[in-house]
């Protein structure tokens, strides 16, 4: 991956509240439902529903989003392409976090089974 500051900074700087309708249109289209995004979110970073509703609100950016988050422990297991990138060689750890975002998301569009996508093995 061609890391550059510009395009981890642009991303740090991304408010949660900006991308967040698309993920979930991005799930319902493919059938899946809006429990089952605020699942795999909570999984992540370990807001619940109400916790994502107030970081929403105060549409805080995904730099503050990550920060504040307990990234959770298998989340080194997330692995594979997604925009190009692959997650595993990310070296900036924030556009990491966002990109393990973005590939859980994309496993949950795609039809895995949620066991597979939280990693429970």
């Amino acid at each position: 991956m061609s890391n550059t500051s510009h395009h981890d900074e642009r991303m740090a700087k991304m408010t949660f509240a900006s991308v967040y309708p698309h993920y979930l249109t991005k799930v319902k289209k493919k059938g899946r439902t809006k429990e089952e995004l605020h699942l795999v979110i909570e999984w992540l970073v370990g807001y619940d529903e109400k916790k994502m509703q107030e970081l929403i609100e105060e549409k805080v950016t995904f730099e503050k989003f990550f920060q504040d988050a307990t990234l959770n422990p298998k989340a080194h297991l997330i692995t594979g392409v997604i925009c190009g990138y692959r997650v595993e060689e990310i070296e900036n750890s924030l556009t990491q976090q966002i990109r393990y975002l973005d590939k859980l998301v994309d496993e949950l569009s795609k039809g895995r089974k949620m066991e597979k996508i939280l990693r429970v093995t």
